[in-house]
């Protein structure tokens, strides 16, 4: 394999990586959804989506290469990013709908516990485990094109090919995650359906879910 076609991989890996991430909604909505029910800055949803992304790359490219090490085939491997994919969607629909049946539950409780000197602990607390429990759902998150641009070069022995790949790939996808939050929290900062503010958590483990719909029925 010649370095011209080296550069070709590596264009389209990029292509794709950027279209994946752009039509792929749980790619960023829940970050965003989050970030903005939980009053979260800007740097701490761009730090947290920024490591949820690197454990999704970084899953994918670690079960490609130890399958290009052991010379398993595509059709295992995609069937395996398959069950990945799976396991996320149903995974970001679960954790949705118990974020939002929580926020209801809140909601009912948030005179009573907004004086409580144990109020703040426990958000704090709140916002370390969303953040993990997105980290795990994304770590199981495949990244289903990834597999073949890297078998390609990994059939012909280039090595630094699959780097390139690989690193390009990475790039895109982390990106394109972090540019598309940060316009989506532009966009929400501006004074919009005032009435709907109080039910943010509610509506962001709606969004969540939806995103995992998106995933599970329609294969986004």
């Amino acid at each position: 394999m010649d370095s011209a076609a080296i550069e070709v991989l590596v264009l389209t890996a990029l292509t794709i990586a950027v279209s994946h991430t752009l039509l792929g909604v749980d790619h960023y909505l829940p970050f965003v959804a989050l970030g903005k029910a939980r009053g979260w800055s800007m740097a701490r949803t761009l730090g947290i989506t920024a490591i949820c992304g690197l454990g999704h790359v970084g899953a994918s490219v670690l079960l490609g290469c130890v399958g290009i090490s052991l010379g398993v085939g595509l059709d295992r491997l995609a069937w395996i990013q398959s069950v990945r994919g799976s396991m996320a969607g149903w995974g970001l629909i679960a954790f949705g709908l118990v974020y939002g049946v929580w926020a209801l539950a809140r909601r009912r409780r948030a005179h009573r516990h907004s004086s409580s000197p144990q109020h703040h602990g426990i958000v704090a607390s709140g916002t370390r485990l969303t953040a993990w429990s997105l980290f795990v759902i994304f770590v199981f998150g495949p990244c289903e094109p990834l597999i073949p641009l890297l078998m390609a070069p990994a059939w012909h022995g280039h090595m630094w090919g699959v780097v390139a790949v690989l690193s390009s790939f990475a790039a895109g996808t982390l990106v394109t995650m972090l540019a598309a939050v940060w316009v989506c929290r532009v966009g929400l900062r501006v004074p919009t359906l005032r009435k709907l503010e109080g039910h943010g958590h509610s509506l962001a483990g709606l969004a969540i879910a939806s995103s995992g719909a998106a995933i599970v029925f329609f294969g986004l």
